[in-house]
């Protein structure tokens, strides 16, 4: 399987999982806030289907867009279209756009160059096979969120979840030594229970520069199952709201905590 493909396939997996769950969905469950500040159930499944009409190339909807205290910039603010625009839609009907509108990205994705350079959500081109590693894990965490809004949890440890973990891991060099500013020498390791477990260690240069690493003694060790380490890296909760388990340099453990966030 190719990467294109196996990014492809983590991405319908994870749609189709959040639309079984909407079929068991109750009318108030539509409503609930999520951890995505701002945005209900209905809401992240408004933002899925507006992604993919966006990436076929469809118009956006026409819509007067107030000012909502969750925006905070441009990318925001044009990410809120699809989801205003749908808020008077009731959320079954906004199921079903999101399912008619995977089958036609389905279609469509086979005849879509790996290779092509675009520009993806970090904020550097790169293979259309790794945009759809990020479609995988964005949609992956909008799943989360909702499962996690209606207390109905499952999924954590399908195949998006690497994707996740691939992409959201590079920002750990960058959190233990630019933001919790740990001093050349110092490390920091990582231990995520799961399914699935993921293990990654960090250690400080003499220039000041993260880089992976596999010290036998780090500095600081953080011990956290994989849902937290998720809605800590995605910015969906403090540390204050989770339980993580610290060893060694507390104070280096605290930072390095409150500057998990690496998503806008």
């Amino acid at each position: 399987m190719t990467e294109m493909q196996a990014n492809t396939a983590a991405f319908e997996q994870t749609i189709r999982s959040a639309l079984a769950l909407a079929g068991t969905l109750g009318e108030a469950d539509w409503d609930r806030p999520t951890e995505c500040p701002g945005w209900t159930v209905k809401d992240q499944f408004a933002h899925l289907a507006g992604v993919e009409h966006d990436l076929l190339g469809d118009p956006a909807p026409e819509v007067e867009l107030p000012e909502f205290e969750h925006v905070r910039n441009d990318f925001g603010r044009y990410l809120e279209i699809a989801v205003h625009a749908r808020r008077p839609v009731p959320g079954p009907d906004v199921a079903a756009e999101l399912a008619d509108v995977l089958e036609r990205r389905l279609a469509q994705l086979p005849g879509q160059d790996p290779d092509a350079i675009v520009m993806c959500p970090d904020g550097r081109e790169g293979p259309y096979s790794r945009l759809m590693k990020f479609r995988a894990m964005d949609c992956w965490t909008h799943e989360q969120d909702i499962r996690r809004a209606v207390g109905r949890p499952g999924n954590l440890d399908g195949p998006a979840a690497h994707c996740f973990w691939e992409l959201m891991s590079r920002g750990l060099p960058l959190i233990v030594a630019r933001r919790a500013k740990a001093g050349p020498g110092r490390s920091v390791r990582f231990a995520i229970t799961g399914p699935p477990d993921f293990r990654a260690a960090v250690t400080v240069d003499e220039d000041g520069r993260g880089h992976r690493s596999d010290p036998e003694s780090p500095t600081a060790e953080l011990v956290m199952d994989w849902e937290t380490y998720v809605r800590l890296t995605a910015g969906r909760c403090g540390p204050d709201a989770v339980t993580v388990e610290t060893k060694g340099d507390g104070d280096l453990a605290a930072r390095v905590l409150a500057a998990m966030a690496i998503t806008p």
